[in-house]
């Protein structure tokens, strides 16, 4: 008895372990491999755990949102944390919500956690951290994926490793690892002699009365001055770009207006400076005598072009400690040495991933990327660096995703006629987040049938592939394409633009194609345009030109239902593309028209008087009941 029992322990052992086994292996391979737990990671997670899909999400660190918790240094948060808009609509209240992500669980919104317009750093962590554990993504804690390469030829699959050499295998990898590399002076004696913003303390007497020279001229330096200057005796700053106001170029990225004490101190002269350089590679020195970091005198004159005799340079006092802020990068350590990794954009701006329009890498097909790792395609244009753009960058990506491999069209809202869809378009136009902070880069879609009568509206759909919308969105474009976008007038912001002149704003709509400030613009094609036309299209232009344009004023709230000056306008432009009448009529006034005209005006034909006149024809009750659930049951009272 006692032998079986020892057998029966052997064998549930054995069936144990094996069991252990297979499930690990089945752990090991998954058909979307996430790599990164911050804001973007699991914000694409989130919608493909909705949709079902087989994904897997790795993190480095031991819980999610890891860059968060040591940076920003200074624990202060930029993305604004508006709580209350006397609205209640969420959608509405999210354009205002920098740092939530998209979900259905209400409880999951920052504003729950902290009161402050400028949140602590800590907040946010423990955000993400309750997001992936309220939602349930499916994460994998401190595991470093590396060894990315290109996709295995004989089991088309992604063979990755981690840090102790365990093997994954992905059928697609989304890279969402943020920029989280600290860039640093590329002179090899500068770098010795500054101390980087990521090893900072957040000490203040360590600065008490310091002399300090910051390279950089981005927020993570303006926040180290803001947090230090009460301490020292003056801060310098260096950078060869020059100071960009967000409130005047519109770029959140720029220096935002909570960090820019310095600015002050500078201009009303209270020691505090910023110069213009090369803050790489700086001839500079520790004295033996003091300890202190100087110039070269010689080499600081020929750098700067500065005459022999002079003595004066702002630098010749020293300082007590050099700090380069000079920003983050792209890590692309993760890929192996198969892959021949190029950085996006110019060779001054070397800090996100080269992508393709649909967020794929264009050095190894089937690897994408989501968060602020996408910010190659709207740099310095919109806030996909941020999370309140690249949650919807994410959504986005998964959209293509689904209709790629999934044969899941783009979501879409079918209309029986243009009377239908333009309430909808504005509803769009005063509420949706989406298209207002992501703007110039995501588009509202209106797809007409070839005989004009029906339209199929496509949100938020990336305004970089309208010549793509076929095959990316999986819906086709027989005939007339209205895309609307939210845009800033062309020549309206920058660095030299005076943003607050008398000027600035117009009211009127005829007026509109002046507008500066952020408003939505509807560009009209005949046909679809192509590829060429795309890439063609004239600087500073969203969209490739159109056949018409028209813009609705800009409004100071940015609410745009004023039934003149806005709804009056647009009902115009669409009877002009349409050619048709889009009026609504009372019943009486269809009425009258169907005994003195042979034809009806649109919404007669659509509505049939409320029942009271002409009965509807067959054509006209089948167009009605594709209505959208919301318009069928609004509708169906005209058949009673």
């Amino acid at each position: 008895m006692a032998g079986l029992n020892y057998v029966l322990v052997v064998v549930i052992c054995l069936t144990l372990a094996a069991t252990i086994a297979i499930a690990e292996e089945t752990n090991k391979h998954h058909e979307y491999c996430v790599i990164g737990a911050g804001p973007g990671g699991l914000q694409i997670a989130y919608f493909l755990q909705n949709a079902g899909r087989d994904y897997i999400v790795y993190e480095k660190g031991p819980t999610a949102g890891t860059f968060y918790t040591k940076f920003p240094i200074h624990r202060t948060l930029i993305s604004i944390n508006k709580r209350n808009t006397g609205k209640t609509n969420k959608e509405f209240n999210f354009r205002h919500d920098w740092n939530s992500l998209i979900s259905h669980d209400e409880s999951l919104v920052l504003g729950r956690y902290s009161k402050d317009i400028f949140p602590h750093a800590d907040y946010i962590v423990q955000y993400l951290k309750d997001f992936a554990e309220k939602l349930q993504i499916n994460v994998q804690y401190n595991t470093t994926i590396g060894n990315i390469g290109p996709r295995n030829e004989e089991d088309e699959q992604f063979h990755v490793n981690d840090q102790h050499s365990n093997e994954y295998t992905c059928k697609r990898i989304i890279v969402a690892t943020g920029i989280a590399k600290p860039n640093e002076p590329s002179a090899e004696v500068v770098r010795n002699l500054t101390t980087g913003y990521h090893d900072l303390t957040t000490d203040l007497e360590e600065f008490e009365g310091k002399s300090i020279l910051i390279l950089g001229r981005g927020n993570s330096a303006f926040e180290t001055a803001q947090y230090i200057m009460g301490r020292t005796n003056f801060i310098h700053m260096m950078a060869r770009s020059r100071v960009k106001l967000a409130w005047s170029t519109h770029y959140v990225g720029d220096l935002r207006a909570v960090n820019n004490g310095l600015l002050d101190t500078y201009q009303l002269k209270s020691l505090d400076g910023i110069l213009d350089g090369d803050a790489n590679e700086l001839p500079i020195h520790r004295s033996p005598v003091d300890g202190r970091i100087y110039m070269e005198e010689e080499k600081l004159k020929e750098r700067f072009n500065l005459l022999e005799e002079t003595d004066n340079d702002a630098l010749r006092e020293g300082y007590d400690m050099v700090i380069s802020c000079l920003g983050f990068s792209f890590d692309p350590s993760l890929f192996n040495e198969t892959v021949n990794f190029r950085y996006a954009g110019t060779k001054n701006v070397k800090k996100y991933p080269r992508i393709t329009f649909q967020f794929e890498s264009t050095e190894v097909p089937g690897v994408f990327y989501a968060g602020t790792n996408t910010h190659s395609l709207d740099y310095k244009r919109s806030a996909g660096g941020f999370i309140h753009g690249f949650r919807y960058s994410a959504r986005t990506l998964h959209r293509i995703l689904e209709n790629r491999y999934h044969n899941v069209p783009w979501p879409h809202v079918k209309f029986p006629s243009a009377i239908n869809a333009m309430p909808h378009l504005l509803k769009r136009l005063n509420e949706a987040s989406d298209i207002y902070q992501m703007f110039s880069v995501l588009c509202e879609v209106m797809i007409f049938s070839e005989d004009d009568t029906e339209v199929t509206y496509l949100p938020a759909y990336p305004c970089s592939l309208v010549s793509r919308i076929p095959k990316v969105s999986g819906h086709l474009v027989p005939g007339k394409l209205i895309m609307a976008v939210m845009e800033y007038g062309k020549n309206a912001s920058g660095p030299a633009k005076d943003v607050f002149r008398e000027d600035r704003a117009v009211g009127t709509s005829r007026d509109a194609h002046t507008s500066n400030f952020l408003h939505p613009v509807l560009y009209y094609y005949e046909k679809l345009p192509t590829d060429v036309k795309y890439l063609r299209r004239p600087a500073k232009w969203i969209l490739p030109i159109p056949d018409r344009i028209h813009h609705i004023v800009e409004d100071f709230t940015t609410v745009f239902d004023a039934p003149k000056t806005h709804v009056l306008s647009l009902r115009r432009f669409f009877e002009y593309i349409l050619q048709r009448d889009l009026r609504q009529f009372y019943a009486e006034q269809c009425m009258a028209a169907s005994l003195l005209s042979t034809t009806l005006p649109e919404s007669c034909k659509l509505y049939d008087m409320r029942g009271q006149g002409i009965s509807p024809t067959a054509d006209q009750k089948e167009i009605l009941l594709d209505m959208s659930p919301r318009l069928l049951e609004n509708s169906l009272v005209y058949f009673k």
